[in-house]
């Protein structure tokens, strides 16, 4: 029986330890957090039937390998699908920005060819699958081209800038951007009692399924003996004799873990660029959405101090949550940008300004309390061509394997492309496929 270790309790960590276990090998997982969820784990207030994520989700009715995973877990039952409401900022006010009569009438399009314009580009979009060809040319290129420079001024250009920021919104490539159109509906699903709830329910089946779970566990290098086995060291600790080793952490994780991986396949690993992410989780007494909106796009050269805001509880019903109202305020940054140094109560100093920009009747006597969460590694950022530039899953070391974000691509991150790249490695492991 093989004996395979995985570094990363996330659902690409979970799914793998899944399909190989099925397959008769004997896997053990190591988590340096105490939960299982990775980067989309989450935590529950006292009084509250759901848990809330530390960096917010939702899942698309597109997501068929998500899905089908919670299908094969048995808890089909639990997923709850709703339409809430997204919108766009024009001129001082939000206009609802989910379906095609309301991007019809969104004014930040003006009117006539523009629309048309854009209307063909979204529908053109939508339908090609050739990735490929897209991945050649710039988001900025190809939409000023085909979608107009006004319709790019107005509506892409103020995401592509708030998300990647002005060193690498212009060079970010159409695939992406495809992606994100290509794979999205306006019907969003969770999981009732909370995504944390999910994958504590995962990990206690493969616990049942007689996968060993090691919570608290930080792995720090991986070697391999001249017998080909590996092992894996940690503060103070060893575990040895694997026979596969995959990693599902970070580009610049892995960099660290194995000295012994070739110095090509290291400059693949450090040549990936990618932007963190910080969020603040607010409660507040009562909503801050006078119209019920779910998801708002913020431009930042309107003086928001954050990308997004999203107003968890008019997704989930707040009677979930206590009546609490919870929204999240969220932004990608680049590393030593100083929101990762604030403490929470601190960062919503500096965000309430953006919060009374949305609703001018907001007080801090609504505030019940707030939660800070910042991660390093949260958005890849892929440049021309970024299909060529990818480490292979399987390094050049044999029985050792990476998968993360960065690879999901075109995709833009997001779970369900988690479990797809995780049964693609797991047939690898296997010696099932190249």
């Amino acid at each position: 029986m093989e004996k395979i270790g995985i570094i990363g309790c996330g659902i690409s960590g979970m799914t793998l330890a899944k399909k190989l276990r099925e397959a008769g090998a004997a896997v053990e997982i190591f988590e340096k957090e105490k939960a299982p969820g990775g980067i989309a784990r989450g935590f529950k207030a006292e009084g509250w039937q759901d848990s809330v994520e530390f960096f917010y989700h939702h899942w698309f009715q597109k997501d068929h390998d998500l899905l089908g995973l919670i299908e094969e877990l048995g808890l089909k039952d639990r997923v709850k699908f709703r339409t809430p409401k997204t919108v766009m900022y024009h001129k001082g006010k939000f206009y609802p920005f989910d379906t095609i009569p309301a991007a019809i009438a969104y004014p930040g399009l003006g009117f006539g060819i523009h629309k048309v314009r854009f209307g063909l580009a979204g529908v053109y979009l939508k339908l090609t699958k050739n990735w490929q060809a897209l991945e050649k040319v710039t988001a900025k290129e190809w939409m000023t081209k085909y979608a107009g420079e006004f319709a790019y001024k107005t509506m892409w250009e103020p995401m592509m800038l708030g998300k990647f920021g002005s060193e690498y919104a212009d060079r970010v490539n159409m695939a992406w951007l495809w992606a994100r159109i290509y794979s999205r509906t306006t019907s969003l699903g969770t999981f009732d009692g909370g995504m944390q709830d999910l994958y504590d329910i995962f990990a206690a089946k493969l616990k049942d399924a007689g996968v060993k779970i090691r919570f608290g566990a930080m792995v720090n290098a991986i070697e391999q003996a001249d017998y080909g086995k590996f092992r894996l060291s940690g503060e103070g600790e060893q575990w040895s004799d694997f026979d596969k080793v995959i990693v599902t952490t970070s580009p610049q994780s892995m960099l660290g873990l194995c000295d012994a991986l070739p110095e090509g396949y290291k400059s693949q690993l450090a040549e990936l660029k990618h932007l963190g992410a910080v969020v603040l989780c607010v409660r507040l007494k009562q909503p801050l959405s006078p119209q019920g909106y779910y998801w708002y796009n913020l431009p930042k050269s309107e003086g928001y101090p954050f990308l997004a805001l999203v107003e968890h509880t008019n997704f989930v019903p707040k009677e979930r949550y206590n009546n609490e109202t919870i929204i999240y305020a969220g932004d990608y940054l680049p590393r030593g940008h100083e929101y990762f140094s604030l403490s929470a109560d601190e960062l919503l100093k500096k965000l309430i300004p953006g919060f009374r920009k949305i609703n001018p009747d907001f007080s801090e006597d609504w505030i019940i309390g707030a939660s800070k969460f910042a991660a390093d590694y949260a958005q890849p950022v892929p440049f021309i061509n970024h299909s060529k530039a990818i480490p292979a899953m399987k390094t050049p070391i044999d029985g050792l394997y990476f998968v993360s974000m960065s690879q999901i691509y075109p995709w833009d991150r997001g779970m369900n492309f988690a479990v797809r790249w995780a049964n693609q490695l797991a047939e690898q492991v296997l010696g099932n496929r190249e």
